[in-house]
């Protein structure tokens, strides 16, 4: 059953991470979007050493090992605490966004490509790739999975990982594009890419597989950075691998081939997920900040909201900001259904989808509606209103649009399969 009452890790996290994005992320959210590819080395230390000092390491959540975990005392009066790491996970990212989304996306602490480890990992691979957040220095990992000709449709990706079998070595090919944090990744500390390819091009999702490309293979090189509309502090890359070598034991779960199985597929979709509320999530973020922002500004002017009236006797600026704090709570609670049963362990694919979608649409709706009621001071840079309008669209893009979620959540719905409901 889910519970309203904030839980006590939960606010007292927020009330430090408020503090850093009033004090680290907002006062230089415009400089770094206007300096892209600039990197805030500020933030990302402050965090890191943060992280670690709370035990926190990857921002992907996980369970300790078995020797790690501490034994349950023998108090019959004490209650279980229940499972809160995702949630905690979409309070967290939902404030850093608040602050700045694109700065947000520069936290060290791994994203996709260390949910995809815990998505789809072995106990060992789990345990020597997201351990290295914990270390002295930031590390950074990213998911490599879009390609020219390979978007939404997973079933096209051309990228391919043959086996050598004199070195038991896989060798990767091909081109990636759109890889969130992917300079950084393989360039900016000891991190990772997680690469997904096939096996077996006539087998199509059956043959998908993912890799770990670590930072500094040769065969890996990042050839562009996208100038973005939005999120510009986070970088967006190119990665080709020509001949790029990984071992055997590179392949997440197991390495036994079996080119009937579509395991490799269901592992990307149980990296999505996971992490599709956490990106709703920090789409609120951004839209929270908009509308508040927005109220702060009118009320600066003597225009304040008259909750409580019926709606006919409600000012048309009155009724636009309601219907928009109404569109804001209603998304904030379906990511919080939705990382609750991740938390429970519970499958939550229409959940997640569904989240992902209706944050998709208010935060573009919200940020667009308080440029528009702003009017030529919303439009202009005395603001970061346009900003946040700019940054906002991404979230019904990346990782999965819009329509694709739409679709996930027909399928699930009418119970149909993929190939029956395109």
């Amino acid at each position: 059953m889910i519970e309203f009452e904030m839980p006590k890790p939960i606010a007292q996290q927020n009330y430090v991470l408020k503090t850093v994005a009033d004090n680290m992320m907002r006062p230089v959210s415009r400089h770094f979007d206007e300096h892209e590819h600039e990197i805030p080395w500020d933030y990302i230390n402050f965090m890191h050493m943060a992280m670690r000092a709370t035990g926190a390491g990857s921002l992907a959540p996980r369970e300790r090992p078995k020797d790690e975990k501490k034994e349950e005392k023998p108090d019959e009066e004490k209650k279980k605490r229940p499972p809160i790491a995702y949630q905690m996970l979409a309070f967290m990212l939902e404030t850093l966004s608040w602050g700045d989304v694109g700065i947000y996306l520069v936290t060290p602490g791994g994203g996709l490509g260390s949910a995809a480890v815990e998505a789809a990992g072995t106990p060992e691979q789990k345990q020597k790739f997201l351990a290295r957040f914990a270390e002295e220095k930031p590390t950074f990992a990213a998911m490599a999975m879009t390609e020219p000709q390979a978007g939404s449709d997973t079933s096209a990706i051309r990228a391919t990982a043959v086996l050598d079998k004199e070195t038991n070595e896989w060798i990767l090919n091909g081109e990636k594009i759109f890889v969130t944090a992917g300079h950084k990744a393989l360039l900016e500390s000891q991190g990772f890419v997680v690469v997904w390819a096939t096996i077996d091009p006539k087998a199509g999702r059956a043959g998908m597989r993912s890799f770990v490309v670590e930072a500094g293979n040769p065969g890996a090189t990042v050839t562009k950075l996208e100038h973005k509309l939005g999120i510009r502090a986070s970088d967006t890359a190119s990665i080709v691998m020509q001949d790029c070598r990984v071992p055997f034991d590179a392949m997440l779960g197991s390495p036994e081939i079996v080119t009937k199985s579509t395991k490799g597929f269901k592992g990307a979709m149980a990296t999505f997920d996971a992490t599709r509320p956490l990106v709703a999530a920090t789409g609120i973020g951004v839209a929270r900040a908009s509308l508040e922002l927005l109220i702060e500004t009118l009320a600066a002017q003597g225009i304040t909201i008259r909750y409580g009236l019926p709606r006919q006797k409600l000012t048309n600026i009155e009724r636009e900001i309601i219907d928009m704090e109404v569109m804001l709570r209603s998304a904030w609670l379906l990511i919080l259904k939705a990382v609750w049963m991740a938390d429970n362990r519970k499958h939550n694919p229409m959940e997640a989808s569904m989240s992902k979608v209706r944050a998709g649409d208010v935060v573009t709706k919200v940020t667009q509606k308080a440029v528009e009621i702003m009017g030529p001071l919303g439009y202009s840079r005395d603001l970061l209103l346009e900003k946040w309008f700019r940054d906002a669209k991404i979230t019904d893009i990346y990782e999965g649009t819009g329509q694709i979620n739409r679709l996930i959540v027909a399928r699930n719905i009418f119970d149909y399969s993929g190939s029956e409901l395109r």
